[in-house]
C-alpha cells in the first residue's frame, strides 16, 4: 500500500473523525503537511482520530506512537501507519 493511500484513507477517517468540520474547517483545503491543531483538532479530537485509524487499519497504536507529533498531520499520520503495516 502506497504512502499516497494510505494519506487518503487518513483524509477520510479524519473527516469523520477529527470534528474540523464542526468548526467550519474544510478538510479538504488543508494540505496532508499542515497542521491539523492548528486547524482546530483538539487533544480530544485527535483520541477519537486515532481510534477511528484504528479500525480502518485494523491496526493499534502503540505507546511509542501517542504523540502530538504522530498525529499533527496527515503526512506524519501516513508515515506512522506505514511504517505499522510494513512491521
Amino acid at each position: 500500500m502506497s504512502e499516497k493511500s494510505i494519506a487518503l484513507r487518513v483524509r477520510r477517517v479524519a473527516a469523520q473523525c477529527a470534528q474540523l468540520s464542526q468548526l467550519g474547517v474544510d478538510l479538504d483545503s488543508v494540505r496532508d503537511e499542515d497542521s491539523l491543531y492548528e486547524a482546530g483538532m483538539s487533544s480530544r479530537a485527535s483520541v477519537n482520530l486515532m481510534l477511528g485509524l484504528e479500525g480502518e487499519f485494523d491496526i493499534e497504536f502503540p505507546d511509542r506512537l501517542l504523540r502530538r507529533d504522530v498525529f499533527e498531520s496527515i503526512a506524519s499520520i501516513a508515515s506512522a501507519i506505514e511504517s505499522l503495516l510494513r512491521s
